[in-house]
């Protein structure tokens, strides 16, 4: 009987992935909400965190703002202090995927699920970030980023008390999924969402508000994106400053809450 219930749920799993738009890719949410990856992979080795970075590269980060960010996150993973705050967990390793993401339906894995626990590993994961292509340059959708993040955490083949995915961006959900409705998705399945909201000088020309919203994008990620234990946002005042804040930010969610 357990081998058709099987059977039964990949052919379910398949019929999922075949759906289009954010509608079929809830569905896939949901299912990963009722197929713990401890069911799936039995055995797989314990690290203190799975971690999914998840990065705008919408039409409003140029080549430059999106070189920025690559690097920023490359030369952050691969920081002495990074990894020191990896080797303070109880395991001293924590997993790793970075995706990319802007419209509804576009979303890519970047490195896929990566275990880091020396110098070595993170050098190699930081070369990986820096050599991929751009994948996208559409509207920004962090609901549907959020759930696609979500998605990730079943498939890695490691396992962890803590589930975090780090969302940044330089501008509000336009697109997509309803973005308090995934958050709240994330929440209920005990995954946090951090955030680090990068901030623009000089508001989107064709819309301002996306970059420049009530309050300030700090506010706004505050408010709508963040969200479980010991949820936090930082702002980088520029995409130039993003590395500083990025590598920060890392050190800060990767060391272990008492």
């Amino acid at each position: 009987m357990r081998h058709w219930i099987r059977v039964f749920v990949a052919a379910v799993g398949v019929a999922l992935l075949m759906c289009p738009g954010p509608r079929g890719l809830h569905a896939q949410v949901r299912l990963a909400e009722v197929l713990p990856g401890g069911e799936t992979t039995p055995g797989r080795p314990e690290v203190d965190l799975l971690l999914v970075l998840a990065v705008d590269i919408s039409r409003s980060v140029d080549e430059k703002k999106f070189r920025l960010q690559r690097d920023g996150y490359a030369s952050a993973i691969s920081n002495p202090r990074v990894i020191a705050a990896i080797r303070s967990g109880l395991i001293g390793r924590i997993a790793i995927s970075l995706i990319e993401w802007s419209g509804v339906s576009e979303q890519a894995i970047v490195a896929d699920w990566t275990a880091v626990g020396t110098a070595d590993e993170a050098l190699a994961l930081a070369a990986r970030i820096r050599g991929a292509p751009r994948a996208f340059m559409g509207r920004t959708a962090i609901g549907s980023a959020i759930e696609f993040a979500i998605l990730q955490l079943p498939r890695s083949p490691w396992r962890a008390d803590r589930h975090l995915i780090d969302i940044s961006g330089d501008g509000t959900s336009n697109s997509g999924v309803d973005l308090l409705e995934a958050r709240q998705l994330a929440l209920s399945q005990r995954v946090t969402i951090n955030g680090l909201a990068i901030l623009s000088e000089v508001p989107l020309a064709f819309n301002p508000l996306h970059t420049h919203p009530p309050g300030g994008l700090l506010a706004y990620y505050e408010n709508n994106v963040i969200g479980g234990p010991n949820s936090f946002a930082l702002a980088a005042e520029t995409h130039e400053a993003f590395g500083t804040m990025i590598l920060a930010k890392l050190i800060k969610e990767i060391a272990r809450a008492d």
